[in-house]
């Protein structure tokens, strides 16, 4: 098992690419249902804001920027989890596999997420979203998470490729 610094840096590619494709996902989804691309990032935001976050769909600092960065942050909490798991699956070749260890993995965040968090600490999606637009967040979060993971791979066997041909 990788120290908690390796398992950090390990988490940022994925954890930064799921959060985008998420966050991507999330604004298409709320622009369709409640006519603002904010109004999910601000939904985020009411674990540190309350209610009143739920109500909001323009752009603002202290809801989008907060319902972001909580995003982000958990995102990378997730893809760190992710890349400490799947470890093994990664070994193997082809791509199938890591986007069934990313599907699976984005499929506990969303249980944990909404099963097993206290209300007050789950994503807050769901007041402003219907349960397609979830499935489709949380299927953009599996696909980053798994982009991050190849490009992770990718970066590394060219690395090695480097430091054993040099």
């Amino acid at each position: 098992m990788d120290d908690w610094k390796q398992v950090i840096i390990k988490g940022m590619m994925p954890g930064a690419l799921a959060s985008l494709a998420s966050t991507g996902a999330l604004a298409l989804r709320s622009k369709q249902e409640t006519g603002s691309p904010y109004s999910g990032a601000n939904a985020v935001s009411h674990m540190v804001w309350g209610d009143r976050a739920f109500v909001h769909d323009e752009p603002t600092w202290k809801y989008t920027l907060t319902g972001y960065a909580i995003h982000h942050a958990s995102s990378h909490f997730w893809a760190s989890i992710f890349e400490q798991a799947a470890g093994k699956i990664f070994d193997k070749p082809g791509v199938a596999s890591k986007l069934a260890s990313a599907a699976a993995a984005s499929a506990v965040a969303c249980f944990v997420d909404y099963k097993l968090t206290p209300q007050r600490l789950q994503p807050g999606f769901d007041v402003r979203l219907s349960k397609r637009s979830l499935a489709m967040v949380y299927g953009a979060f599996a696909i980053g998470l798994a982009a991050g993971a190849l490009s992770t791979i990718a970066t590394a066997s060219a690395a090695r490729r480097r430091y054993t041909s040099a």
